[in-house]
């Protein structure tokens, strides 16, 4: 396309008419233009050649650029394919479902959580795949942004090519590992009734739930009664490709009922208060605290000692296995009497000693006890020498024998 000099250039006017200069009456507002004028055109001529010489100067310069990017691309380019592909690879990662990867938590709102994992789009964390645990936000599980953790991947949004991804999973995994350790280990653990069906109860162990059927429950309590309340449990069978995890109450308690020696101190909880006492969650089994065992003072009013709710450590009485009994005392742990009402603290750090010297007490009385029997038993091979202390029974006899035939017959 022409320039604006070249046509303005190439234009050829017809002479100025006379007619047309000298009529000044009716062309009052026309000028004339000065001859001088065409003088313009002259001039645009040397800047349109200094431009084909720039335009030519830049087509020789692009048609080098190529000819060089045909025959020898990576000249002077520092960065080679290798290092390309090699840089694909540290970014580039397997998305198929389970796979697992690392990500940092950029962003949350209610329902969850995008997640950069350096893909070609960010991924998304559900609220429901947060957590092995019923949450309603994902900083109940601990997310914030700039958290970085490993996740795996469970789908792909269609519309944006996304990945999805899951902390469940993963927790799931640990916790039947985790149960399957805590079997072979054979300890006693603690379970939320949450559910119940006609065979039993639901529990939740670790995050996962499990089946405890009712012949495993050792007490008569209702499913009802059992809703929302711990048990002690130990595990029956874990099998994580089943799902089935079946655990039993009885054999827990079985364990503790072994455990609960007289004069044995353990730590319990108040779970209710009567007028003739407090029963004591102690390991999953109730025992009573009688009003007359809480101390040696007289307790008018349960309530100003305990409340329900409070931690304390209390010492076996007696133990009925067959009626599921067990009695409890604070006031065989007191220093002094009446220092369960004044300073109880005193009396739960003291706890073991005094324990302990109860049940010397206990032993000893025993021994005692067991020494009166054999008195009048010769035949046992024990008695008493004269510093009261059980031992085989010894004869001061002669080894001759004695002459009985000296002794008066005795007088009628």
């Amino acid at each position: 396309m022409a320039t604006f000099s070249q046509q303005f250039g190439g234009l050829k006017c017809p002479p100025i008419s006379t007619k047309f200069s000298t009529n000044t009456s009716k062309n009052r507002h026309c000028t004339v233009l000065p001859r001088k004028r065409i003088a313009v055109s002259a001039a645009a001529v040397p800047i349109t050649n200094a431009q084909t010489r720039e335009r030519t100067k830049l087509k020789d310069m692009f048609e080098e650029a190529y000819e060089r990017c045909r025959t020898t691309p990576m000249e002077g380019v520092a960065f080679t394919i290798e290092d390309f592909h090699d840089a694909l690879e540290k970014y580039d990662f397997n998305s198929e479902i389970g796979t697992r990867v690392k990500g940092t938590v950029f962003n949350t709102d209610a329902n969850g959580a995008l997640v950069d994992i350096t893909a070609k789009s960010s991924a998304y964390l559900h609220v429901r795949e947060a957590s092995i645990h019923n949450i309603k936000h994902v900083e109940e599980a601990g997310i914030f942004p700039g958290l970085r953790e490993e996740f795996v991947v469970i789908g792909e949004n269609e519309a944006d090519d996304s990945l999805i991804l899951s902390l469940r999973v993963i927790q799931y995994d640990l916790a039947w590992e985790r149960c399957r350790q805590l079997q072979a280990e054979d300890v006693v653990v603690k379970g939320m009734v949450v559910g119940a069906n006609k065979g039993g109860v639901v529990a939740v162990v670790e995050g996962l739930r499990g089946f405890v059927p009712f012949s495993q429950i050792s007490t008569k309590s209702t499913a009802e009664e059992l809703l929302n309340k711990e048990l002690p449990l130990k595990f029956v069978e874990v099998d994580e490709e089943q799902s089935r995890l079946v655990l039993s109450n009885r054999k827990a308690m079985a364990d503790s009922q072994a455990q609960l020696g007289i004069g044995s101190v353990v730590i319990g909880t108040v779970q209710s208060l009567k007028p003739y006492g407090a029963f004591i969650d102690i390991g999953g089994i109730n025992g009573l605290l009688h009003v007359s065992q809480i101390s040696h003072d007289r307790v008018s009013d349960i309530a100003t000692v305990l409340q329900p709710g409070d931690t304390l450590k209390v010492m076996i009485l007696s133990h009925d296995r067959e009626r599921g009994r067990v009695s409890l005392s604070t006031k065989k742990l007191e220093p002094t009497p009446g220092d369960m009402i004044r300073n109880p603290k005193l009396v739960f750090e003291k706890a073991e000693e005094m324990a302990q010297t109860f049940r010397q007490r206990i032993a000893q009385a025993e021994a005692m006890a067991r020494a009166d029997m054999l008195r009048f038993q010769p035949e046992s091979g024990l008695t008493l020498n004269s510093d009261g202390i059980l031992g085989p029974l010894t004869s001061d006899l002669p080894a001759e024998g004695l002459d009985l035939s000296d002794i008066p017959p005795a007088e009628e």
